[in-house]
Order: C-alpha cells, then structure tokens, then sequence
C-alpha cells in the first residue's frame, strides 16, 4: 500500500513510533515525527517502513528526516522502567516523551499500533501505520536508527552478545551467551520467556 502524505490534509500531525518492545536487552525507544512540506522529498528518496528498508537507506533518510522536518523527537524508557512497569507501559512512556519533546505542537498523533495511552492531544490508532502514512513512517526509521545506534555502543561495552548485531532481540546466539556468560545490567530479566530460564534469579 502507498504511504499516504497526511490523514487529513491541512491539519499539524505527528507520527508515534517505537523500537524495541520485543528485545531481551536494552530501552525501548519511540520517535514522533511532524513531517512538514518536505516529507514529499523523503518519499522520493525511498521513505518507506523501517523494516522493509536497508541500514544504509534507513541512515540516509534519517539525516534528511532529522534536518527537515518541522519537528522531531526521540523519547526512551530505560530497563529500569521496563522492568518496573512492564514493557506495555514504558513503551507509552516513551512514546509519550517524544510527543513532549517535540519543538511544535502538533493537533493530531498518528500512532503506530492498536493500543495507546491517551495523550492531551488526540490521536488515533493505526494498525500496520508505518507502511501506510508519512508521518509514521519517518518516525519508524528515527526510532530504530537511534535504538541501533544505542545498541552498537552497547556492545562495545559488553562484548559477547552480538548486539551490534542483533540489537537485543532473543536470537539464539543471544540467548546462548545469556546462558554461558550471565545477564548484564542491559537485559530486561522479566521478558517473556526469560524469567525462570535465562534469568533463574
């Protein structure tokens, strides 16, 4: 499906997007996005969802993404306050600090998903949105390309789990190194499927 330009034209929208709900390591990250005039350009240059895009045309867009738009911002939420509040809800918390950051205040938010806490601006949810509107979109690739770059420097701190790879996701070259070398301040131990078996303690 085309990505749209804007829900509803003439109106100020952002797009709401996150990175990194389903890893075993590291924040979850979310991007909001008001596109502006030059969001046409960024379609020409390939904008598209994060996933079905390559490293280097993600990086690309996001250089044009982050000197264009009329407003952006990266919002995060820590292991910490995945691991007090649940990953559900340090997902809104992050989604709800990139909304607060951003420069102008946008009258609409397009939200990436089916589920949403309720900001004072509002909002609809739009399932599979990152393929199907501008604005979500271009946040998409702003919250992967700042969670990989978060990740990559990570790694190098912690060697051995091949995150500069795998960006904290259970591969199963992560899990093996949870299992042979233990769990690092990084590592959510109450992901799903990790408690009582990565993480016994």
């Amino acid at each position: 499906m085309a990505l749209l330009l804007h829900a509803t034209e003439g109106r100020l929208e952002a797009g709401v997007d996150e990175a990194g709900r389903g890893c075993l390591a590291g924040p979850v990250t979310a991007a909001a996005v008001i596109p502006g005039p030059a969001g046409v350009q960024w379609l020409e240059a390939g904008l598209d969802d994060s996933k079905a895009l390559t490293a280097a045309t993600r990086d690309r867009l996001r250089i044009l993404i982050e000197e264009q738009a009329l407003a952006w911002c990266v919002g995060w939420a820590s292991v910490q306050e995945i691991e007090e509040h649940n990953i559900l809800q340090a997902t809104y918390m992050a989604m709800h600090r990139a909304i607060d950051g951003l420069s102008v205040r946008p009258e609409f938010l397009l939200v990436d998903g089916n589920r949403f806490r309720p900001h004072d601006i509002p909002h609809s949810t739009e399932i599979k949105g990152d393929g199907r509107f501008l604005a979500i979109a271009a946040a998409s690739i702003l919250a992967k390309t700042h969670r990989d770059e978060r990740m990559k420097a990570l790694d190098a701190a912690h060697p051995g789990y091949d995150w500069a790879s795998n960006k904290g996701y259970p591969t199963k070259a992560h899990r093996t190194a949870i299992i042979e070398r233990g769990g690092t301040p990084h590592h959510r131990r109450t992901f799903r499927g990790a408690q009582g078996r990565l993480f016994p303690d």
